[in-house]
């Protein structure tokens, strides 16, 4: 079996040994993968800057597959159905899962960073884990996991109706904020230092555009008062150390990018403004279902996302170029 494998930081290895059981248990599947995407954790770990990594491994999250073989299951599912996978593999059993917060499992196992994922030909999934549809694209599918990440943010801040949102960071996690900051009726402002990014959130969500520069920028110049919520999706310490001073008196900052080092502010601006801070880790198996269920009516269109495409023999050459950017990637999916 074809299998795409992260050595060490900077280095990928293409092999065919690797292989699967094809003895399962009751409670999983056998998948063939058909799309992945490619995401800031996996350049993060060909960067040798991704949290909670170790080496070797096989990447890929954000898949899009087709079931080979299950056993009977209270899902309806079956051999030849189209799903999106939820990769959290949780545990059941600690603090976290029992609260119904399986998205920062105590144990959690994520495909592609704890334990090998998707960027091979089949793999074993938990039935559990596969959220079937009958009317979306195998490209559709594999988007359904990083929107599951905005969402989740998003259902975290609680917005309310016409309040005023900053969007910090316009790579694909910004842009599935705004998709569902939008949803719930908030005047959202998206930030970046890139100008093509935030023409792509103008031609494509109709909102509100400031370009940063290294130096930041003063947001009374763009906005008419002060955002109530803030949510960065950056990962980058100086945005995230920033947001303290921008969100207005009595609002809700929320970290969804993951930044390795630390986070500092002044204890007098945090109490001053009462400011709510939050973290957003993941998603709920319930978003999937949720984000499914609008793709198919046709309320999230994620048709101009994929502006990318790479054969799964190209991937190992290729993949610098689909990180840097510069090359003005959106999204890219391998075409397995």
């Amino acid at each position: 079996m074809k299998a795409i494998i992260l050595n060490k930081p900077g280095q990928f290895l293409q092999t065919e040994k690797t292989d699967i059981s094809n003895k399962i248990g009751v409670k999983e599947a056998i998948v063939r993968v058909h799309r992945v995407g490619i995401c800031g954790t996996d350049l993060h770990a060909f960067q040798g800057v991704q949290p909670f990594f170790s080496y070797p491994r096989v990447l890929g999250h954000e898949l899009g597959v087709e079931i080979l073989q299950i056993g009977e299951n209270l899902k309806g599912l079956k051999a030849g159905d189209f799903c999106a996978v939820e990769p959290y593999l949780h545990c059941g059993n600690c603090v976290a899962c029992r609260r119904g917060k399986t998205n920062c499992c105590v144990n959690l196992k994520v495909l592609g960073v704890h334990v090998d994922g998707g960027l091979r030909e089949s793999l074993i999934i938990p039935t559990n884990k596969l959220h079937k549809s009958n009317k979306l694209t195998l490209d559709q599918l594999a988007l359904v996991e990083p929107l599951s990440i905005g969402f989740h943010a998003v259902q975290r801040a609680n917005i309310e109706k016409g309040e005023f949102v900053l969007v910090v960071g316009a790579g694909p996690i910004g842009l599935s904020v705004i998709e569902f900051a939008r949803l719930k009726g908030a005047t959202v402002f998206v930030m970046d230092r890139d100008a093509n990014r935030l023409a792509f959130c103008r031609d494509n969500y109709a909102v509100n555009t400031i370009l940063a520069t290294a130096e930041g920028c003063d947001l009374q110049e763009f906005m008419p008062e002060k955002p109530t919520l803030i949510f960065d999706a950056t990962g980058n310490e100086q945005s995230m150390n920033n947001t303290i001073k921008e969100v207005a008196n009595g609002g809700k900052i929320v970290f969804v990018g993951l930044h390795l080092g630390n986070v500092v502010f002044k204890d007098t601006d945090f109490h001053r403004r009462e400011v709510t801070l939050m973290s957003s880790r993941n998603a709920l198996p319930d978003n999937f279902t949720f984000i499914i269920q609008k793709m198919e009516e046709g309320v999230i269109d994620t048709s101009k996302w994929i502006t990318h495409r790479v054969g799964f023999d190209d991937l190992v050459s290729q993949f610098a170029e689909l990180v840097d950017p510069k090359g003005w990637v959106v999204k890219a999916v391998v075409q397995m």
